[in-house]
């Protein structure tokens, strides 16, 4: 089912991503407080308090202070928060929230993406984003994937292109966050773009595409681009 194909269209499930294995990571549901510390310990502290600069919450002291507030947050805003483990070693290495789910519409949005150092600008962290956009267009019929940053995180609008969301626009002074204006950049994926987009996941993310120093030999933007 296509966005020019609506005469039957019924809600969609909310996202309930179940564990998935992919061939480097492994994604999970976040029980909180159970994963905290793990989690505090890939992406809390001093040493990270970088990763959470254009995050609406933390950085965090300790694993109490992160538990607390992702439940608060889960609670509220309905986030549903996924954890990411290296498939080898089950090391923790971040976290990403469906939000702004609206299963009428079947949209969703991805976010409040806190990647450990260790995760970051990997082929691993590429195969995290992949898996959860997949299960929201092949498992759940979602017509429209949503990527939502502040327009001044160069970083993640990178990210976002890099990862086929194609740029919408910029909504001014659309929040206040920590005591900052915030003009908030929109991208998305829609259900005809995605069998390109992920065509594209598949074939860069294939252990053949990197050498033996794990060097990528074409990039993501030339597999989308055949």
């Amino acid at each position: 089912m296509t966005t020019s194909d609506l005469a039957n269209w019924i809600m969609r499930p909310p996202p309930e991503l179940p564990t998935v294995e992919g061939r480097l990571v492994r994604i999970e549901p976040a029980r909180f407080p159970g994963d905290a510390s793990d989690l505090f310990e890939a992406i809390g502290g001093p040493g990270n308090d970088d990763l959470w600069r254009y995050i609406p919450i933390g950085p965090f002291k300790t694993a109490d202070l992160l538990s607390a507030a992702m439940t608060v947050v889960i609670e509220a805003e309905k986030w549903r928060t996924h954890i990411i483990r290296e498939v080898k070693t089950g090391e923790m290495l971040g976290m990403a929230s469906y939000m702004r789910v609206r299963p009428e519409a079947g949209s969703a949005e991805i976010g409040c993406i806190v990647f450990s150092k260790k995760l970051q600008r990997t082929p691993a962290a590429t195969e995290a984003m992949y898996l959860m956009a997949r299960y929201l267009f092949d498992d759940l019929s979602y017509r429209r994937y949503e990527w939502k940053c502040n327009n001044a995180n160069e970083a993640s609008r990178r990210a976002a292109i890099r990862l086929g969301f194609t740029f919408e626009g910029v909504f001014r002074n659309d929040m206040v966050v920590k005591g900052e204006n915030r003009d908030t950049a929109w991208y998305s994926i829609i259900d005809s773009e995605w069998p390109r987009v992920k065509a594209g996941f598949e074939a860069w993310l294939a252990a053949e595409n990197f050498d033996g120093e794990g060097r990528q030999r074409r990039s993501l933007d030339e597999y989308r681009s055949n």
